[in-house]
């Protein structure tokens, strides 16, 4: 029995190795097989979990979103490679516990995508954004038997996506602002309650609730508050990493430099910019 298992492998692993294929579902196949020859023979892949995997999958979306980021097609495809591997661990994974397979995944895929577009696949009529979000939360709260619209918010989130996820939740069934000037009216008024605001817990709190009004603000406007906040994040750290340049030019430390002088330079980088 051992020897059959280890000439099992063999066979697997020449699959791999050498039979690439030319249809996309050999293609599929090769990446099914990999995952099972490095659950098998690899001692650091033989002992993951689909818990002890999630930060790496998580690390890998953040990579895959950088790439496009950056409009960067070599790399996306590489990333889009990386996150199929981990798609494939957790399935693979799921398939020796006995709790489900690939072909239990896409059928339920099918089914929910089937089932959440009635105005594609149905009779429903849906003319608008709006109209096909509010029948897919309706869809959702019916499918999972959920007594809130925002049960099954995952906690995992960022905050503010999470943030974001809630708002429009609820904007879905017509709790949300009647229009943007309201938005920017309350953060006003937000902003007002901060400068009042004496403790370091209330300041924290009124805080909160800027960063909050500042999302809802995103919805108006048809951002969404994690693309904004990461384009302006790496626009700053490209506008800082050219003033260090020019302080490493000039010949002075950061300390010698004056504010102004510091100033000076980052005007000088968005300019060129």
């Amino acid at each position: 029995m051992e020897s059959s298992k280890k000439h099992d492998m063999e066979t697997l692993k020449g699959e791999v190795l050498h039979n690439q294929g030319n249809s996309l579902q050999e293609k599929f196949d090769r990446v099914v097989k990999l995952v099972q020859v490095l659950r098998s023979e690899c001692p650091w892949d033989r002992k993951q979990t689909p818990a002890s995997l999630a930060h790496l999958l998580l690390e890998e979306s953040y990579e895959l979103v950088h790439a496009i980021d950056e409009n960067d097609d070599r790399e996306l495809k590489k990333e889009l490679g990386d996150l199929f591997l981990h798609v494939a661990f957790q399935v693979l994974m799921a398939e020796e516990s006995g709790k489900f397979t690939f072909s239990e995944v896409f059928d339920a895929l099918c089914d929910k995508l089937i089932n959440r577009h009635p105005h594609v696949f149905g009779e429903t009529v849906a003319d608008s954004e709006q109209e096909v979000l509010k029948n897919w939360e309706s869809l959702k709260m019916k499918e999972k038997g959920r007594r809130s619209l925002l049960d099954g918010v995952p906690k995992a989130m960022s905050e503010l996506l999470r943030a974001y996820r809630v708002q429009k939740k609820v904007a879905g069934v017509g709790f949300d602002w009647t229009n943007e000037e309201g938005v920017l009216d309350k953060l006003a008024e937000e902003i007002d309650e901060l400068k009042q605001a004496t403790s370091k817990e209330e300041k924290e709190a009124e805080f909160g609730d800027i960063l909050f009004t500042i999302v809802n603000y995103s919805r108006f406007i048809g951002a969404n508050p994690e693309d904004s906040l990461r384009k302006s994040t790496n626009k700053f750290m490209k506008r800082f990493m050219a003033v260090e340049k020019l302080v490493a030019q000039s010949g002075k430390s950061w300390q010698e430099h004056t504010a102004d002088e510091l100033e000076v330079l980052w005007e000088k980088v968005k300019r060129e910019q």
